[in-house]
């Protein structure tokens, strides 16, 4: 799955395939600036910073069980999130601080570092990287990706798949080759 954030005619939170079908908004009230974003991947929760509420929110990859973590002007001007065993990290743009927000207790914020120009935050650790298994997008006997002449992308699960192709080409009859 894709999750992103939108805040043009109607703020949202979304998710869809990993191919733009299946768009399902999954917060689409009491929501204004919504910016970053970031996912619990073990636990399947979706964590937003929306700008304009000065809030930290989380809910379920389905939109439920919502809840605010932390809100006020403590966390004003927030941009970039991630998220790491019990806290959500992120940078306060006014004074390029990274942030330390505990997300089970949202009174427990830290500011850790000062970095000029931060914007964004990411924690790399390995129990975080899912298993690779194989998938549809695996090249095939002739090198192609999923058997797609230009570009593959998942769909509804490992085992499905979308081909596409480059700007300038259109997509072959058989739904695989571009010309």
């Amino acid at each position: 799955k894709l999750f992103f954030t939108d805040y043009g005619n109607a703020a949202k939170v979304e998710r869809c395939d990993m191919d733009g079908m299946n768009r399902t908004w999954i917060v689409d009230s009491k929501i204004e600036q919504p910016t970053a974003l970031a996912l619990d991947l073990i636990n399947k929760y979706v964590y937003w910073v929306d700008i304009y509420l000065d809030s930290v929110e989380v809910v379920d990859y389905q939109g439920r069980r919502r809840h605010t973590i932390i809100k006020g002007r403590q966390i004003r001007h927030l941009c970039g999130l991630a998220v790491f065993e019990d806290y959500l990290y992120t940078v306060n743009s006014d004074n390029l601080s990274i942030l330390r927000i505990n997300r089970y207790n949202g009174t427990d914020v830290q500011a850790l570092a000062r970095l000029d120009n931060a914007k964004e935050v990411r924690v790399y650790q390995k129990r975080t990287q899912t298993a690779v298994r194989s998938h549809a997008c695996e090249a095939d006997p002739y090198g192609m990706p999923g058997g797609c002449s230009h570009i593959c992308l998942l769909s509804s699960s490992h085992k499905a798949r979308t081909c596409r192709c480059r700007t300038g080409f259109i997509l072959g009859s058989d739904g695989r080759s571009c010309k």
